[in-house]
């Protein structure tokens, strides 16, 4: 069995590494050869280095480890079982050199880099012991044992779960631990947790609940010091939580529906990852693994697609373009028939193609790709109708954020982003040798072909530098007699042949409904609009490397349509233990640290991420609500809460508020998805 790992070095240094592995299951021993091989002209010219890491088996699970600061650290793992255990071969300087180092244990995962300091690694042994070093893999010290997750968090924390009786099977027993100081102390910042992911300033943790099976999530903004427990539904051990997408602002999270459906609920977070609110209905997830097509756009703020299962089995493609406020199918292709009759009603709605095509084994070589330099562009595998299509999937492109379609190119291809979004390449996905690759410099409305070879070429795999700034495009496969891995990297430059000027720039605003009048909302999403400049249709010239987006932003008055139905905003406070489940700080509900006050604002709140000025302004009424709070689970004893100054945090909850004689807020389970064991009480006065 062969492979190839591709790696580019650093940022714009021109170095590629390309490791190949043959490897031969025998018996109890796995006999191997891996070849090294660096190129410091973007791959036109390759030296074979495997002297450098004296022709040692290189695991193939651990590929190549590259620093994200881009200072050239390279890391290799090397077998060398057969002697006696496992060593690193650790580089400063892209590659130039390598140094060996002997490994106290037999690692079970790559090494993580600090982002903060990529001098300071952190990895698990196959025993599931948690090793550190500081010093770029020089030395290393044991700092915990039967540790069964980690993750580096930011300001140089590290936050893993544990489990003491040795089982990180035995999920729901975790405790979840930090340190802050590179494994010298530790603290317990959670118990009776099932797992944690870290998303963008957030630590989410699944905590078990007082009810046997069920699990609720529960998130932190300060690194576990303190927690509240999100309005999110509690899910049983045949359920589960998925964070699709995070980051400072908000979180999108799926939570499976009961039974063995494959679908569930999204919703979308506050800025605090603490109030949910239902995004999107029969969202397709078909299991605890990654087979859901949730896709961030990122050449466009705001968009994001996905699939649904609709009401008669089939598979749909939605789009947002508002962070998850309202979801819609895709627009027909702009070059489709749209003549249809009764019985081929769907046969021009368009399906994207993502990770759930490929666990089925359909014939899609690459997922959605963008860039966030390459504004509005989007290329896709997408099938019209029903049927055949879905077995033959085309190329479909999006210049303008997802809001329109047109056909790109026939069959399955893979592609690659280059010089900013000015040129797009594709090479066709087929069994039979390649000897030409398709260019486009006007996003794919028009392709062009350029022969690389003069031989037959069993076509594997294409990759650019990270960033899509760069012409170089390097692409991997066999000869004919598959005995080696052959690298061929194509100059594009020479298709660009002028360097852009100001004149090849036109004004383009996002998100605006070309089809309808200009006017002051146009292009406002979530309160502010946005103006790029982007190159124009038909100039054919280069960006560069050190191309930079040009970005205009103006707020917008807010339109009444962006309002949306709310019953009555409520805000209540917890200062200490309030709530079931292993957290510290937690709170039952929609509790938050801080809050003293309820806020009623006559039916209306705006969108979650919303930050419209001016417009519509409903009145609001405030008060205050200084109370006790008891919860069964973990506090038996009434606690006095003391008041505080802080500026209320308004919490958008549809619920109804009713007020019985035993003076404790009765609150709707289906409304407010508040499946919280323990009770929740206010004081009155």
């Amino acid at each position: 069995m062969g492979s190839l790992s591709l790696a580019w070095v650093g940022d714009g240094s021109g170095v590629l590494l390309v490791l190949t592995t043959f490897h031969v299951p025998l018996f109890m021993l796995r006999l191997g050869q891996s070849n090294l091989y660096r190129s410091e002209d973007y791959g036109k010219t390759f030296e074979d280095v495997t002297h450098l890491i004296n022709h040692t088996f290189i695991q193939t699970e651990f590929g190549i480890a590259i620093s994200p600061d881009h200072s050239g650290k390279v890391i290799l793992t090397g077998d060398v079982s057969d002697l006696g255990g496992f060593k690193l071969f650790r580089s400063h300087d892209f590659g130039l050199n390598f140094e060996p180092t002997d490994l106290p244990f037999e690692p079970l995962i790559q090494m993580l880099f600090n982002p903060a300091d990529c001098d300071v690694l952190l990895t698990l042994s196959i025993t599931l012991d948690l090793w550190l070093s500081e010093d770029f893999g020089a030395t290393w010290r044991k700092i915990h044992d039967s540790v069964c997750l980690v993750r580096w968090g930011p300001n140089n924390n590290i936050f893993f779960t544990t489990n003491y009786n040795g089982s990180c099977n035995d999920k729901g027993m975790l405790e979840l631990r930090r340190s802050s100081d590179y494994g010298r102390s530790f603290k317990t910042i959670a118990t009776k947790v099932y797992s944690f992911v870290l998303g963008g300033r957030f630590v989410f943790a699944s905590i078990m609940t007082g009810s046997g099976t069920e699990r609720m999530i529960h998130v932190s903004v300060d690194g576990g010091e303190l927690w509240n427990s999100a309005q999110l539904p509690t899910v049983n051990h045949e359920q589960f939580y998925s964070i699709l997408s995070a980051n400072q602002e908000l979180v999108f999270m799926h939570v499976d529906d009961p039974g063995d459906s494959g679908v569930g609920t999204v919703y979308v977070s506050d800025d605090r990852g603490t109030v949910f609110s239902k995004s999107l209905e029969r969202h397709l997830y078909t299991t605890t693994g990654s087979d859901t097509d949730f896709t961030v756009v990122s050449s466009l703020r705001g968009v994001y697609m996905t699939s649904v299962l609709t009401e008669d089995g089939g598979v749909e493609t939605v789009i947002t373009f508002d962070q998850g406020a309202r979801w819609q199918p895709l627009r027909s292709p702009e070059n489709c028939d749209s003549e249809t009759s009764a019985n081929r009603a769907h046969r021009c709605r368009l399906h994207i193609h993502s990770t759930y095509s490929t666990s089925l084994k359909l014939n899609v070589p690459m997922l959605p790709l963008s860039q966030a330099n390459a504004v509005g562009l989007i290329i896709a595998h997408g099938s019209l109708g029903e049927g055949e299509s879905v077995l033959m999937p085309d190329v479909y492109i999006s210049d303008d954020g997802g809001y329109s379609w047109f056909f790109a190119l026939k069959g399955p291809h893979h592609y690659a982003i280059l010089d900013s979004g000015g040129l797009i390449v594709a090479v066709e996905h087929t069994n039979s040798p390649v000897n030409h690759i398709k260019y486009s410099v006007d996003e794919g409305q028009c392709w062009r072909s350029y022969n690389f070879t003069s031989e037959p070429f069993h076509f594997s795999g294409l990759d650019s530098e990270p960033g899509s700034r760069s012409m170089n495009l390097s692409l991997w496969g066999y000869r004919n007699d598959y005995s080696r891995w052959v690298v061929i990297t194509i100059d594009l430059q020479k298709v660009l042949s002028r360097d852009c000027a100001e004149e090849d720039f036109v004004q383009w605003l996002s998100h605006s409904d070309a089809s309808g009048p200009s006017g002051p909302s146009d292009g406002c999403v979530l309160g502010f609009r946005e103006t790029f400049l982007r190159l124009r249709k038909g100039a054919v010239c280069y960006k560069g490397k050190d191309f930079q987006t040009e970005t205009e932003i103006a707020p917008a008055l807010a339109p009444q349509t962006i309002i949306t139905v709310t019953l009555v905003t409520i805000v209540r406070e917890q200062l200490r233990v309030c709530g079931a489940g292993g957290t510290k700080g937690t709170t039952a509900g929609v509790l938050f640290e801080r809050d003293h006050r309820a806020a009623s604002d006559q039916r209306l709140s705006e969108d979650p991420g919303d930050r419209c000025v001016g417009g519509f302004q409903p009145d609001r009424k405030e008060t205050d609500l200084r109370r006790k709070c008891i919860s069964d689970a973990q506090q038996p004893n009434a606690m006095p809460v003391s008041s505080s100054a802080n500026t209320a945090l308004i919490v958008l909850v549809v619920i109804a508020i009713l007020l019985s004689q035993r003076r404790h807020w009765s609150l709707a389970r289906q409304k407010v998805h508040l499946w919280e064991e323990g009770s929740l009480c206010t004081d009155t006065r």
